[in-house]
């Protein structure tokens, strides 16, 4: 079982702080298969009621330990309070797919293909990786149409899952919209747009360093030190209770005013979760609603969504901009045929084709560094991704295994949700970006 205090984190930052070197979830090692550790088998909340040693359930603190974190990742409402990103009431439009026939034979040959992990000389099959990654959705989208559906764990066609840090991607897609039509002067400093913002570090930063994290803080998200900034920033974003006596800030946009400077901000790349809050709050400001209404009105609405999304809220009610999100794996297709096709879906445009055309050209490579192995080269922008090499591919991501991975090199969009032990993606790309590659490879043979 996982200490207190890192299960504290992953409760009251309600999933923020993505790549941690250790969390709960991460400290612990595990001999639990993906089939062993399957919430169906686990039997977790099954029975009426279930057994006591099988609930996950509030004010306890260790639903996001491995392995109940398994069941937790689709039930994120169950947990903690949230808001609706609505789908509206018109009925949605269904994704293309090939016949179930030709999908059954699609699913059988994906399956099969070979690939070796970064550093083995080990050969895995695509249906090996499913399961080393304790994969709980995959959808696999080829010129528009399914081509691969596949769910297990807690999930199926009919639930949602916690997107963890992908919903910065999410967060950075409607800010980039609002940039490009002209709402947002990306070079305007924050505290032009928030003026509470005066005297925080965040002050003097432009809204592209905060949408590239090249800000210059002073903010820890390291785990392992008890001192580290992220147990404020964590006791803030807590949408339950403060304790008795407790006199810190209340809510992800009054902690942001506490951030003290470190380093110039546009010199390097940091991954820091505060910054996409920051960008959640210069949305709104802007847009004059919350992230949620403004994601129901230019996404989830106009696409043709199957189902609602939600996101968490703090205790002032502020969605999660950072990693609130839970959503369905074909709506987040949806957002990847998005990106793909830039701004288009079901012949309709959305937003401007500028908006992905600028996250494809990426920001600095030179400000990226070395702290994501196998991404050295590649950079980061609009909260998006941005792989090496030459096929433009780029990324939303989140721990534990979550991706939206966009090849158009390939017309291919690939959706991913898991609940892998650890938090860090660093373990699992080694796997997880050859497996990617093979079925790019496939596709483009087809």
């Amino acid at each position: 079982m996982s200490s207190p205090t890192i299960d504290l984190v992953l409760l009251a930052a309600c999933l923020g702080a993505v790549f941690a070197s250790t969390t709960g979830a991460a400290a612990q090692p595990t001999t639990l298969s993906a089939q062993e550790s399957d919430p169906n088998v686990m039997g977790w909340m099954k029975g009426f009621p279930p057994p006591e040693d099988r609930i996950i359930t509030q004010p306890e603190s260790i639903y996001f330990s491995f392995p109940r974190l398994r069941w937790s990742v689709c039930y994120m409402r169950e947990l903690l309070p949230t808001e609706e990103i609505s789908r509206g009431i018109d009925a949605p439009v269904p994704l293309s797919s090939l016949p179930p026939d030709e999908l059954a034979e699609e699913r059988r040959k994906i399956d099969a293909l070979t690939f070796r992990p970064l550093g083995s000389d080990e050969v895995m099959t695509w249906a090996e990786s499913y399961d080393a990654n304790f994969t709980d959705g995959i959808l696999i989208l080829h010129k528009d149409r399914v081509v691969y559906e596949r769910y297990s764990g807690c999930l199926n066609d009919l639930g949602k899952h916690a997107a963890m840090s992908m919903t910065k991607s999410l967060t950075g897609l409607l800010g980039e919209i609002l940039v490009v039509e002209g709402k947002i002067d990306e070079g305007a400093l924050v505290e032009s747009i928030i003026p509470e913002m005066k005297g925080s570090a965040l002050a003097s930063a432009t809204v592209r360093q905060v949408m590239d994290m090249t800000t210059g803080l002073r903010y820890s998200e390291d785990y392992s030190d008890p001192k580290a900034d992220i147990w404020t920033y964590s006791a803030a974003a807590s949408p339950l209770p403060k304790p008795a006596g407790y006199k810190g800030p209340n809510g992800y946009w009054e902690y942001l005013k506490l951030l003290l400077p470190e380093g110039r901000h546009g010199d390097a790349f940091h991954y820091k979760t505060v910054d996409a809050d920051m960008l959640g709050w210069i949305v709104s400001r802007v847009a004059e609603k919350a992230v949620t209404d403004l994601a129901s009105e230019r996404l989830w609405r106009p696409m043709g969504a199957e189902q609602d999304a939600y996101m968490t809220v703090d205790a002032r009610g502020v969605p999660f901009a950072g990693g609130g999100l839970s959503a369905g794996l074909r709506d987040l297709g949806r957002i990847g045929l998005l990106m793909l096709n830039e701004g288009v879906i079901n012949g309709k445009r959305l937003f401007p084709a500028e908006v992905v055309r600028k996250i494809r050209r990426g920001g600095d490579p030179s400000k990226f560094g070395t702290a994501y192995p196998a991404l050295v080269g590649g950079s980061y922008t609009s909260m998006w991704w941005v792989y090496p090499g030459g096929n433009g591919v780029i990324a939303a991501r989140g721990v534990h295994g979550q991706t939206i991975y966009v090849d158009p090199s390939a017309h291919m969009v690939l959706v991913r949700f898991a609940s892998f032990p650890r938090a860090e993606n660093s373990l699992i790309d080694p796997t997880s970006l050859p497996a990617f590659q093979a079925v790019s490879a496939y596709l483009k043979s087809r």
